[in-house]
């Protein structure tokens, strides 16, 4: 099978490979000339790896619509809606959008999903699926074990893209029918990790770290909830298991990114020494909007906003969190 790839970024790039290890031709679509150069010079654009021959790159849209018409959407959330405009007319039969990006947008507080579904016209919209879980590219590139989801509203387009993308060496996919659930769970997790990582940073401890996990899980579990997913989707690899990875580990952009707000370090210095994009502020952002708009209590992400973007001090965050109404645990 043909698929194009849209971003040619870490994960886009390290699921090109992949794909050609399950026997599958790949093209890679990236705005950036030096990444394109790189892919196409058999080099991952961002890892010290070699990438087989058949793993090539292109700069002009045209070329992967021509290519395929399952496109995998693996660039910035924030970058989905423009990309998408610009697809939309040039396409010229239906098509599969499998998304692995992971975030929610601000303002509108729309899934990749609906804004695929806003975007691409239903002449051209054959199917959508989430690829999502707990996976580090850093690890994915070097073919070590990882369990991710595929979901959709359409179970056998699920299972489909469940077979591309397993293998019997390194990526098991399994299916789900909630893809609100998989989505959310997959884009709330970014903003306890960023909150995890300001623990870190702050040399709060490793109890303080659980503490942080676990109540981010009830956080998750609410904000499924109430946009429409299933509570239990959150019990795991979308939800649990993609948290556990993202908030303990430095090989996530956000936990790092969070460590370097604990450090003290502004939000503009981050984004600069940043290369990848840290969807966990954004989230953070949506949710603190979300808490708002439907009056649900979620303390953790409402401090990390007040903290990120309006200035409070980590240590007036942290004592607001202390002080609140003492009462039991509550899943």
């Amino acid at each position: 099978m043909k698929i194009s790839i849209i971003g040619g970024g870490a994960w886009g790039t390290t699921l090109g490979q992949t794909l050609h290890d399950n026997g599958h031709s790949v093209l890679i679509y990236d705005l950036n000339p030096n990444a394109v150069e790189k892919i196409n010079n058999h080099l991952h654009p961002f890892f010290d790896t070699v990438l087989p021959n058949e793993v090539k790159a292109t700069s002009n849209i045209k070329d992967i619509i021509n290519f395929s018409n399952y496109f995998l959407l693996s660039v910035p959330t924030k970058a989905v809606r423009n990309v998408l405009k610009e697809i939309n007319p040039l396409l010229n039969k239906p098509s599969v959008f499998i998304n692995v990006s992971k975030g929610i947008e601000p303002d509108t507080l729309k899934r990749v999903s609906e804004i695929v579904e806003e975007e691409i016209d239903s002449a051209h919209l054959k199917g959508f699926v989430v690829l999502t879980g707990p996976s580090h590219a850093e690890e994915v590139i070097q073919r070590m074990l990882t369990l991710l989801v595929s979901s959709s509203k359409d179970e056998e387009l699920a299972k489909e893209i469940q077979y591309i993308f397993s293998n019997d060496t390194y990526l098991r996919v399994y299916t789900s029918n909630d893809l609100i659930g998989c989505e959310v769970g997959g884009a709330v997790k970014n903003a306890i990790a960023v909150i995890s990582g300001a623990c870190t940073g702050l040399g709060l401890g490793e109890n303080a770290r659980a503490a942080v996990i676990t109540r981010g899980i009830v956080e998750i579990i609410k904000v499924v909830e109430i946009m429409g997913g299933k509570k239990e989707t959150a019990f795991g690899l979308t939800g649990i298991g993609d948290l556990i990875v993202t908030a303990s580990s430095e090989n996530s952009r956000n936990f790092t990114a969070g460590k370097k707000v604990g450090q003290g370090i502004p939000i503009d210095q981050i984004y600069l020494e940043q290369k990848q994009t840290i969807e966990g502020f954004r989230t953070i952002e949506a949710m603190h909007q979300l808490s708002i708009i439907k009056q649900v209590e979620l303390p953790m992400i409402n401090a990390a906003y007040e903290i990120i973007f309006n200035g409070l001090s980590i240590e007036k965050g942290l004592s607001k969190l202390l002080s609140r109404d003492l009462k039991s645990e509550d899943f």
